[in-house]
């Protein structure tokens, strides 16, 4: 295949890398290989008339398109990866072509490196910026956002070699780490969301955590009213606020509070009752 291609070329073969595939007369092996050899030799090929091309002319961004469309398998198999973060697959494809048509203004062909090789870390870190800024919403420490991406790959491993989903304790021996950090791993690793208290449980029908869980407090009314006590006590005589401590906090009685302070018990009464009508006089809630 020459370095330029006609415009009739180019159309004939974009249309026929992308075209459904017909029934195969060879091996199924070889369907793959072609194409992707196709669609290599379409790529260099659309690289060599960009490179000739003036940026932002409608021929560069019809070729820029072509090599677009030509490569989003890329984008597709890199977009696989990050299947199991329970997010659209349309949205990480949309983020990963991103970053595919970051690295087409980029490459630059006579390097001599692959495109899909250049490619690849591009898609895939525009996919993960995409799910450390815009998607997780609960901050996971980063060794566990780490050693979760490590569980995970091990996963596939062992689940390849095994035929089966692999125990937690086979995926803690595969790491040399305990099956607590194994745990801890995969719950830090579907923390993307943080849901509300409020919100309904889907597919059972049940109410919120909120309505579930909540319950009155008895103690809750007393909060006010402490906070109310302790602010009319500061507006009494020292003397008084320390009667009323030695009566209700310490449990004392009249005539030991009066043995206390070396005063008469008729005194200390006198002293409880005009504390009473000052603080039922300064309560606002009852004003």
């Amino acid at each position: 295949m020459t370095d330029e291609l006609t415009n009739e070329e180019v159309a004939l073969t974009l249309s026929a890398s992308t075209a459904p595939p017909q029934e195969a007369t060879e091996p199924t092996t070889a369907a793959p290989r072609s194409r992707g050899a196709d669609t290599r030799a379409l790529t260099q090929a659309l690289f060599g008339q960009l490179k000739g091309l003036q940026p932002g002319t409608p021929e560069h961004n019809r070729v820029r398109a072509a090599l677009i469309e030509a490569n989003l398998p890329l984008v597709r198999y890199a977009a696989a990866r990050f299947r199991s973060r329970n997010e659209p697959m349309e949205d990480v494809i949309q983020v990963g072509t991103i970053g595919l048509i970051n690295a087409i203004d980029r490459f630059d062909p006579d390097r001599g490196v692959q495109f899909p090789t250049f490619a690849m870390p591009t898609v895939v870190g525009e996919i993960k910026r995409y799910f450390r800024d815009n998607v997780r919403t609960v901050h996971v420490p980063r060794r566990l956002h780490e050693l979760w991406v490590q569980v995970n790959s091990a996963t596939e491993d062992l689940t390849t070699a095994f035929g089966r989903t692999p125990t937690t304790a086979e995926i803690a021996e595969r790491l040399r780490i305990t099956e607590d950090e194994v745990l801890s791993c995969i719950k830090a690793g579907r923390s993307y969301h943080a849901t509300s208290l409020e919100a309904a449980q889907e597919g059972d029908g049940l109410p919120g955590l909120l309505d579930r869980l909540g319950y009155e407090d008895p103690a809750l009314d007393g909060v006010e009213h402490r906070d109310l006590v302790r602010h009319l006590l500061v507006q009494l005589p020292e003397r008084e606020q320390r009667i009323l401590l030695l009566r209700y906090y310490s449990n004392l009685t009249q005539s030991q509070i009066s043995a206390e302070l070396g005063v008469s018990q008729m005194h200390v009464s006198r002293l409880l009752a005009r504390s009473f009508q000052r603080l039922r006089s300064a309560n606002r809630i009852d004003a």
